[in-house]
């Protein structure tokens, strides 16, 4: 269930920054950078911020 939720939170953050470069400032591509490193990041040293929210949160996987 962990891994739904960070995939649809990640792809959420993304859909959300696009629309915002579009219609308000293309600044809002470096928060798609943004998560789109982090998700990288977490491929590398398995580790991920979200995750551990999640866990505190209760949600199993």
């Amino acid at each position: 269930m962990k891994n739904r939720i960070i995939r649809a939170v990640a792809g959420i953050f993304i859909l959300i920054s696009l629309i915002l470069a579009i219609y308000v400032n293309q600044n809002w591509l470096w928060f798609t950078a943004f998560v789109g490193a982090n998700l990288l990041q977490s491929s590398i040293t398995k580790w991920c911020l979200m995750e551990d929210i999640l866990t505190k949160l209760g949600v199993k996987d």
